[in-house]
């Protein structure tokens, strides 16, 4: 077991575990933006194949993160910190990365493919094995429903710099050389030396308790505990399904920027990025704000209401394409700060509420479903962009040839940034509506736990998670 969280966090815990957002930001990022067009545009990967290619490594990740969370967890509880867990994949990661755009030259498309899903496939697995230990921290770091808020919200703003720095930095480097392959590689091994330096330091974010001997447990036990965190939690189901179809809105809009600079704007895809990172950025405090006095609930329907009305603004690019695409831009922007900061701060509430309730202490279970309901939502988008981009009739190139896409791919590329994910934020907000945790729930809780906080509680091994006391009912 470990040590009792504080209410109150210090600036140096909130500036150490926050700068790991500029690593999971930069590897969240990056890849969403130029990976699938890095195997249409360079490798001469068909759309369709190419998506499928990126789905199928997710596919992999899926099926990772749970595990991970429970080894987090055993972590935990065997050493009193997740930290040795989240220090290997820090230090795997930015390796990996370098060798996933390291294709050798003169190797044909099926070749590439697989290099890149091998090498992918185990970058992918480096991240889960930082991310999903990182995700559970904020329960463990404080008890408090504002403190959280507090903590994410500055997690969301070195989050918001890392996708603007990279998502706007890394295409520029990777276009100063004539040579599409090396300036790849040379993207790549910059992106890699920051995001590995800040996950490292990040690591030590996680705190130390008191260890305990922890029995094992088989990937089937694992497997049974993320099913079982799932049933047990209503909350935890809501928000996660809302957060997953919220990653499959902005991931098929990162996915697509690339393919709206080059072929609807005929410009380069760092303006574009700015416009829609930059308001982030100065709305993350705002969203925070907002939170503190309506509830981080109401603060974060505003938010989605906001990206989905300015993708919707988008549709006119149809037939009027031009530089005002940057206005509705902005206003998604704004809305996706509250997008990623309000929900991170509502999971550590749906862990303490669920380790309150039922006795169990598994933090890292849920991370782990968690990153793996994400990791759904932003593979998925790379497929449903690549397989509009089929069907219009999108043409795949390889490096330094030039093509001349037909008008139906120009629309679809449009209706893929637009009307697409601007339907999925709707469809995410009618998912919340079952989302029951308010504030007073965290609170009040909070003072029943420190009004017994001498009576001893029964702990069970955290992977576990599969004990429960008889007479818990879930929040409605």
């Amino acid at each position: 077991m470990t040590t009792a969280a504080p209410r109150a966090l210090t600036r140096s815990t909130i500036a150490t575990y926050a700068i790991g957002s500029l690593g999971t930001g930069g590897f969240g990022a990056l890849p969403g933006l130029v990976l699938v067009y890095y195997l249409t545009d360079t490798l001469g990967i068909a759309a369709l194949a190419a998506g499928i290619l990126v789905t199928a490594a997710k596919v992999w990740d899926v099926i990772i993160d749970p595990v991970i969370g429970a080894r987090s967890d055993r972590s935990l509880a065997h050493r009193g910190t997740r930290r040795p867990v989240m220090l290997l994949g820090a230090i795997l990661l930015p390796i990996l990365f370098v060798v996933t755009f390291a294709v050798p030259a003169g190797i044909g498309p099926l070749a590439s493919g697989i290099w890149v899903f091998i090498a992918f496939v185990a970058t992918a697995t480096a991240f889960s094995l930082f991310q999903v230990p990182y995700i559970a921290l904020p329960a463990e770091l404080t008890r408090s429903y504002d403190e959280r808020t507090r903590l994410l919200a500055v997690r969301v703003v070195v989050l918001t710099v890392a996708i603007l720095l990279f998502g706007a930095g890394a295409p520029e480097i990777r276009d100063a050389f004539a040579d599409e392959r090396l300036g790849y590689l040379v993207m790549a091994l910059s992106a890699a030396a920051l995001m590995g330096i800040s996950l490292v330091i990040s690591s030590f974010s996680a705190p130390r308790g008191i260890s305990a001997v922890a029995p094992a447990v088989s990937i089937a036990q694992t497997y049974r505990a993320g099913i079982a965190a799932l049933k047990r939690s209503q909350p935890f189901r809501a928000l996660l399904l809302t957060f997953l179809l919220q990653g499959l809105a902005t991931g098929v809009m990162l996915a697509g920027a690339q393919y709206v600079a080059t072929w609807v704007l005929g410009t380069g895809v760092a303006i574009l990025f700015v416009s829609l990172i930059g308001p982030a950025l100065l709305f993350a405090p705002v969203w925070a704000a907002i939170s503190r006095r309506i509830g981080k609930e109401r603060a974060f329907v505003w938010a989605s209401a906001c990206y989905g009305v300015g993708a919707l603004l988008i549709v006119p690019q149809l037939w009027a394409p031009g530089v005002w695409i940057y206005a509705p831009v902005a206003l998604a922007g704004a809305g996706y700060a509250g997008m990623q900061a309000l929900p991170m701060s509502m999971l550590p509430d749906v862990i303490s509420h669920d380790s309150r309730r039922h006795k169990i202490a598994s933090a890292g279970t849920f991370g782990g479903v968690w990153t793996a309901g994400e990791t759904t939502g932003m593979a998925l988008g790379a497929t449903v962009l690549t397989t509009v981009l089929a069907a219009s009739g999108y043409l795949e190139s390889v490096a330094n040839q030039t093509v001349t896409q037909p008008d139906s791919a120009i629309a679809g590329i449009i209706i893929s940034f637009s009307i697409v994910p601007a339907v999925i934020i709707g469809l995410s907000l009618l998912s919340f509506r079952r989302y029951p945790l308010r504030r007073h729930h965290i609170d009040e809780a909070d003072s029943d736990e420190t009004d017994s906080a001498a009576t001893p509680a029964t702990n069970p091994h955290p992977a576990s998670g599969l004990t429960t006391t008889a007479n818990d009912q879930e929040t409605r």
